[in-house]
């Protein structure tokens, strides 16, 4: 939990998949193609209410969820996505919905996007009524499973716990604490890339800890990775991108740190993480300027 304050060019092989590459300067760039003619879909999953027997599993309202999905819509809208929301999802409409997008045709779009916000544990989240591992979602967008996307940026942005852990930081002395379209290419060969390839996890804290979330303010890590949206969404590489939400949710000392009547929440403090398997650069470049 968090804690309140296709085609036929691929084939599943040995968990890897074939996917027809080509001579062709985009494949030569260290840079993902970003100029289809869509941004691509973004599924949002905002669950705050649960179940009684959730509720009893210790899988509370989360409060202030809301303000999370209003600014996380916001950032995605201004890049060009087709967003999709689910609020109060159970673990039966978060699989149906992941099995459809992974069905769908992203032949035209740039990348796809995932966010949850809810309750977790290490490896797994939480549905209105249950809770299911994230590889299960994460299979849906691998290799044949969703061929469309294949060699395409896959993204998930995760807002949960992953443990019951507290970070109760460390004093420091800091200075500065403040696709490829086939008509566009020629056919050349077909090469085995893994199942795993092209995938970004982002995750609001570390294995093992509780993830913050203000009822007024919505998540630190929700916060904190909206507000570098919007600064540099469109000109920084994702992964800096993501470096600089780590370090404003680390550093930022007043806004992200525990204010509780409990001694052993108080004074804490979060650290986001997030896993790459990218192959190359991703800059969300304004969709009027990739032409």
């Amino acid at each position: 939990m968090d804690a309140s304050e296709g085609t036929g060019d691929s084939v599943v092989r040995d968990n890897s998949y074939t996917l027809r590459l080509l001579k062709h300067k985009d494949t030569e760039k260290d840079e993902y193609k970003m100029n289809f003619p869509r941004r691509g879909k973004a599924v949002i999953i905002n669950n705050k209410n649960f179940t009684d027997d959730m509720q009893k599993r210790g899988y509370g309202v989360r409060s202030g969820t809301d303000i999370d999905h209003t600014l996380i819509t916001a950032q995605l809208q201004r890049l060009g996505f087709d967003l999709v929301h689910h609020h109060n999802a159970t673990c039966r409409v978060m699989k149906d919905e992941f099995a459809k997008v992974a069905k769908e045709d992203h032949f035209d779009a740039d990348c796809f996007v995932t966010v949850l916000l809810s309750h977790g544990e290490e490896g797994k989240i939480c549905g209105t009524d249950d809770i299911i591992d994230l590889e299960e979602i994460f299979q849906y967008f691998k290799g044949a499973h969703c061929p469309t996307l294949a060699g395409k940026p896959k993204l998930f942005f995760i807002q949960a716990c992953r443990g019951k852990e507290f970070e109760s930081g460390t004093n420091v002395d800091v200075v500065d604490a403040k696709h490829v379209v086939e008509s566009d290419l020629e056919i050349s060969e077909v090469i085995r890339i893994p199942s795993e390839a092209d995938f970004l996890l982002s995750f609001s804290t570390v294995p093992g800890y509780y993830s913050w979330r203000n009822s007024t303010n919505g998540s630190w890590y929700i916060q904190s990775l909206c507000c570098i949206l919007d600064q540099y969404g469109t000109v920084l590489e994702i992964q800096k991108l993501l470096t600089k939400v780590a370090k404003l949710v680390a550093y930022t000392e007043q806004r992200y740190m525990s204010n509780t009547a409990d001694p052993a929440q108080n004074r804490k403090k979060q650290m986001p993480s997030f896993t790459s398997m990218l192959t190359k650069d991703l800059i969300f470049h304004p969709k009027d300027e990739c032409t």
